[in-house]
């Protein structure tokens, strides 16, 4: 398809597909109306571009046509429809395959309800060819819309997904792709949280690469991992569970790093009194994961992989302030906990007054909204650079004017020091390991755990020196 001009609008973006006689194919909508539909439609020409549109708002046909799912609004749901309608378009349509590239575009979604209770959101897909007659490719994005009405948010959905099926077919890149989605709407009105896409025509794609622009980019705040790699969404792992948090660069994991896991998530526990339901989750920042003012891909891709083989959920944030991270996710714990692990000189920074000048009511707002859910701190110690003796959270003593606040998070279990930390791994600093690291000095790997050290070894990671092996031959 020819290049096309990214300052049309969506009924322009609409007719473009609608002329061009190669593109064919279905559009399925739940739940959100039919805008996307509808545009293809108003723009002219749609019988050049759609086969069929269909809406199945009624759960038993919508069971009856897609089978069963346990959540109508999921990626399992928009997977049974995009299966089911590429299906038949290759079943229906033999004699226009030699001469057409198929697409099955389809959503499934939750507007926002009269009573205004709940979150707008759906999941949107296309499973496309880019060649007549050639297995297909696929783009999944997850959309949160931010828009308290539910006429404007069907009027998001509608222009997002002709921006998908448009730029599905008009780029060769998934960076692309991705800055393309948001034509013609503000940000502000919605959030991509997930985008994953895949096929032949995408096989280099590395999608934990798309995860990190959606977050740089600013399509979302936050985006997550799996222990397996694969994109998914904070609802997915954390809804109504109990959540430990661990922050940090983990550029390396070292023993300090899993030992914080160990002991946060034992004190966690304790506070509880149980251990269901709860989830594990480290963090990294978007300003961590800039060196030298620059977004370094293959550092971050380093960092993720080391997380993910130490069975972790990965999350990428652009929330530097603690109550700001502690308020997205407790709109997805709902009753439940949040545990946030941090060291000691966190704290410190955390009952520093100057990093709330933004807040109209300074630091007191923003404990309100750090504590005033079900949030609570739990410190790690760290050794004085000045004394070299061990201080914990026990130790701790903000300004004079502060201490009557401390004291009272404290005292309601809200601010909880890690009483049982391995004290002997505290003098490990992550950027004298990654030194080392990168300088082939000896005694790195008695800093990290062992199977970090295999990975950063085996697979080079963080720059770490290649060993060239030459023969005699090679030599002479």
């Amino acid at each position: 398809m020819e290049e096309f001009n990214k300052k049309l609008t969506t009924k322009e973006k609409a007719l473009q597909l609608n002329l061009d006689t190669r593109i064919y194919g279905t559009v399925a909508e739940i739940g959100g109306g039919q805008e996307v539909a509808a545009y293809f439609f108003k723009a002219g020409a749609a019988s050049g571009t759609i086969a069929k549109t269909m809406s199945a708002y009624d759960m038993t046909f919508s069971d009856a046509i897609y089978g069963k799912c346990d959540r109508y609004v999921s990626q399992e749901k928009l997977m049974k429809m995009l299966d089911r309608e590429y299906t038949l378009l290759d079943q229906r349509l033999t004699q226009r395959a030699k001469k057409s590239t198929f697409f099955a575009f389809s959503n499934t979604v939750e507007t926002i309800n009269y009573n205004r209770s709940n979150e707008g959101h759906g999941w949107m897909g296309i499973r496309f060819q880019r060649h007549s007659q050639t297995e297909p490719n696929e783009c999944i994005i997850h959309v949160s819309l931010k828009d308290r009405d539910a006429e404007w948010q069907q009027q998001v959905l509608g222009i997002v997904g002709v921006n998908l099926i448009h730029s599905c077919y008009t780029y060769n890149t998934s960076e692309e792709i991705i800055d393309s989605l948001v034509d013609n709407v503000r940000k502000d009105r919605l959030e991509i949280d997930m985008f994953s896409i895949s096929g032949p025509d995408f096989h280099h794609v590395d999608n934990r690469l798309m995860t990190l622009k959606l977050v740089k980019n600013g399509l979302t705040k936050v985006a997550m991992f799996g222990p397996d790699k694969e994109v998914t969404l904070p609802s997915d792992i954390i809804y109504r569970k109990n959540a430990i948090v661990l922050r940090g660069r983990f550029r390396p994991v070292t023993h300090v790093n899993v030992d914080m896991m160990i002991t946060g998530m034992r004190a966690f526990k304790k506070e509880l009194g149980h251990s269901k339901d709860i989830v594990s989750v480290v963090e990294i920042t978007l300003k961590d994961l800039t060196l030298a003012g620059e977004l370094d891909e293959q550092d971050y891709l380093d960092r993720v992989d080391l997380l993910c083989s130490l069975g972790q959920n990965v999350m990428i944030s652009n929330y530097q302030e603690h109550y700001k991270l502690a308020g997205y996710l407790s709109q997805f714990i709902k009753d439940k906990t949040l545990g946030i692990v941090i060291g000691l000189n966190n704290l410190s920074q955390i009952f520093d007054e100057k990093y709330y000048q933004n807040l109209d009511g300074g630091i007191l707002e923003s404990f309100a909204r750090l504590f005033g859910s079900n949030v609570k701190l739990f410190v790690y110690p760290i050794i004085d650079s000045k004394t070299g003796n061990i201080k914990t959270g026990n130790d701790f003593s903000p300004d004079r004017h502060l201490q009557s606040l401390f004291y009272y998070f404290v005292e309601n279990h809200k601010i909880l020091s890690i009483p049982d930390a391995k004290t002997d791994n505290l003098h490990i600093i992550s950027d004298q390991v990654l030194d080392m690291i990168q300088n082939d000095e000896d005694g790195w790997e008695d800093m990290v755990p062992n199977r970090v050290s295999e990975a950063i070894k085996e697979n080079h990671l963080f720059n770490y020196p290649y060993e060239i092996e030459m023969d005699e031959e090679d030599l002479s």
